[in-house]
């Protein structure tokens, strides 16, 4: 072992040395928000638009090279920021750039309340209104294009091959498919050969948040500016969500990619002050020191992971049975017992199932609070005996949410099946779930209206997901306020995925005998004739986007002689066209009249009776976050009531009159499908 290590050692003393220093982080372009919010050297605004890049470029590394970030609480003064680095930068090219990047927007953008810098391999916005919620939608003026000024000989072919791989990009970027092995999210990198003696290099990125059809779009519309100047030797599109970029020189590092061609194209000429053009190899002939570290940084990066990779194999062999193995970056585990837990690691743990240690109970057993013996703390969902949920519905959760990464979605951790346990272990999230502070009386002032906004954002970006970005299309189909975790920054996290439906293909309903969920959240469809969709999980939003915005259940009773629940109430106070009488009072002095009024349409517009009717998850997140974007009139909900006294509906399952949702299950047959996507 000893003589394995100081070889290794050896070999990285002598190569890494070689490898020539790379340029400084170079400036590409910029786009300033001309508004008439400008903002002056010495306000708040401009204190914590200070403080946010400085957070963004502390940050750069983390997530795979993406971060956002928000300082600010006052409407007036809060910013909103993030940064992304180009897919394949190593931790120390990421943190450059982005720091650079930061501190450049201050001198090119001095007083404007938004903007958006791109380096050459990073790029850093920001902005005094609310806009990574999603970023479906091409933006005005926040697309810059560079060519290179030297012209291919033979345009014809040269266009055909670029065509098709810059598509073929766009669909791996926006599928998420790995590079050998290795997946970064929505960043995708390929080379085709032009001649013997000549290749072509492309890369395309999205920003991770991008749902994978947005990402799609974003990415056509930056190649069609790339075609439109399809003669040139390079090029590359800057779009405030997407990249693109070719080159007929190498352009990307540290993942294992075809050998460059043997030839060495002659380098474009030098960089002028003009942006439409550019060269990326430095002086006149020879080597760039691109060039060297692309073929450097493989060799060392392969010596580092082989030397890291023995050093765990041994470890690991130490550790096995204390906590179960870490994941590898991979959104896939390898085998499900790669996930397990010793039973007496999660007894220690939670100091043997302490009553003091109980942060909750859901409709299938108690939660836990539990600190590891490395220090992390983790949440222990420790499934009653008696609980409807079975063997299958414990192998599906364990499967589905492995599987699952998402930002918006609870991260299991492991699992436990011994001792005739049935054991799950999530992330412990420290501010528990939505309902615990929405409806405290005491506790509900904490969430602001900018809060509950990002809330509803988040629940809809982890839905999208779900729906459809997922490996799997998954239907939660038990979506309420306690299945909503908050993180100490109140970022929501979907919860409980127990009660999933995986639908296979373009499937997108299906039928159950076996209802299960928790009344007054549950689509009418599915309640009364167990016919599941998309749109009975578009429906469960609804109803917690009402509840958001009212800070009220939905089965409370407001007026007895009016309404017997949330959504009837909320469709009469929208035919009155005094949809803010219904606001909760505590948001008096935060709320936006606008935002609060287009949350009430959109819940109404996914409760709606007709399911054809209701809007899907993308199009729901593109309502929120686009003024642009013309939402339709609602129509009357399910199970209203015009008065008390009034004609009742013919049907209805919803038992309002209690004082605390109901949880049901009628156990006919297997709840869980599982079927290849």
């Amino acid at each position: 072992m000893d003589i394995i290590v100081r070889f290794m050692l050896c070999c990285l003393l002598i190569i890494v040395p070689c490898s020539i220093e790379a340029a400084p982080p170079e400036y590409m372009s910029r786009f300033c928000t001309n508004s008439s919010a400008n903002y002056t050297p010495n306000s708040m605004f401009q204190a914590n638009r200070k403080t946010l890049l400085s957070t963004l470029a502390s940050n750069a590394t983390r997530n795979q090279g993406y971060y956002n970030y928000t300082v600010g609480r006052n409407s007036k003064n809060i910013v909103y920021g993030l940064s992304l680095c180009q897919g394949d930068l190593l931790p120390k090219d990421c943190q450059e750039c982005v720091t650079a990047a930061t501190k450049d927007i201050l001198t090119r953008c001095p007083n404007e309340d938004g903007g958006v810098i791109w380096y050459a391999e990073c790029m850093v916005r920001y902005e005094s209104r609310y806009f990574f919620t999603f970023f479906g939608a091409m933006e005005e003026g926040l697309i810059a294009y560079l060519w290179n000024v030297k012209n291919v000989t033979d345009e014809t072919q040269f266009q055909q091959v670029l065509g098709s791989t810059m598509n073929s990009l766009a669909m791996r970027a926006s599928e998420g498919k790995p590079i050998n092995n290795q997946i970064i999210k929505s960043f995708a990198i390929g080379t085709a050969n032009l001649s013997a003696l000549q290749s072509l290099y492309a890369l395309a990125q999205c920003i991770p948040d991008l749902p994978e059809a947005a990402c799609r779009r974003c990415l056509s519309v930056a190649i069609s500016y790339l075609q439109s100047h399809n003669n040139s030797q390079g090029g590359r599109v800057l779009v405030s969500t997407c990249t693109v970029r070719y080159e007929l020189y190498p352009i990307y590092r540290n993942i294992a990619t075809a050998p460059p061609p043997p030839q060495v194209i002659n380098p474009p000429p030098p960089r002028s002050a003009d942006p439409s053009s550019f060269a990326r190899r430095k002086g006149n002939g020879g080597i760039s020191s691109k060039m060297v570290i692309s073929i450097v940084a493989p060799i060392c990066v392969a010596l580092v992971l082989f030397f890291i990779g023995y050093c765990y194999f041994i470890r690991k062999k130490k550790i096995r049975g204390a906590t179960p193995q870490q994941e590898t970056g991979d959104d896939e585990i390898t085998t499900i017992e790669n996930l397990q837990f010793e039973f007496s690691a999660i007894e220690a743990a939670t100091n043997n199932f302490s009553p003091d240690n109980k942060i909750g109970a859901g409709g299938f057993g108690d939660v836990f609070k539990g600190v590891l013996t490395n220090g992390q703390q983790i949440a222990v969902k420790r499934l009653s005996k008696g609980s409807g949920q079975g063997a299958q519905e414990f192998k599906n959760e364990v499967v589905l949410v492995a599987k699952l990464q998402h930002r918006n979605l609870v991260r299991l951790l492991g699992f436990c099946l011994q001792a005739n346990e049935k054991i799950l272990v999530y992330e412990y999230i420290p501010n528990r779930s939505l309902d615990s502070i929405l409806f405290d009386p005491e506790r509900q002032r904490q969430l602001d209206w900018l809060k509950r906004y990002k809330i509803i954002g988040g629940i809809a970006r982890g839905l999208v997901y779900l729906h459809e970005d997922s490996r799997l299309r998954i239907i939660h189909r038990d979506l309420k306020a306690s299945n909503i975790l908050l993180d100490q920054d109140m970022n929501a996290k979907i919860s409980d995925f127990g009660m999933a439906r995986i639908i296979g293909g373009e499937q997108t309903h299906g039928d159950t005998n076996r209802i299960v969920g928790t009344y007054g959240y549950m689509a009418p469809e599915y309640a009364m004739h167990g016919q599941f969709s998309l749109k009975s999980d578009v429906f469960s939003f609804g109803v917690l986007v009402l509840e958001i915005v009212t800070g009220k259940k939905n089965n409370t009773f407001y007026q007895s002689d009016e309404a017997a629940d949330l959504l009837s109430y909320a469709w009469k106070q929208w035919k009155n066209s005094t949809p803010l009488e219904l606001m909760d009072p505590t948001l008096i002095d935060s709320y936006s009249r606008s935002e609060v009024t287009r949350c009430f349409q959109i819940g109404l517009l996914c409760v709606q009776e007709d399911v054809e009717a209701r809007p899907s998850m993308a199009l729901v997140l593109t309502m929120l976050t686009s003024h642009s974007v013309s939402i339709a009139l609602p129509k009357e909900p399910p199970f209203y009531y015009t008065s008390k006294s009034g004609s009742q509906p013919s049907e209805g399952i919803s038992d309002e009159s209690a004082s605390k949702s109901t949880t049901i299950s009628v156990d006919d047959s297997s709840i869980t499908g599982v079927y290849e996507r």
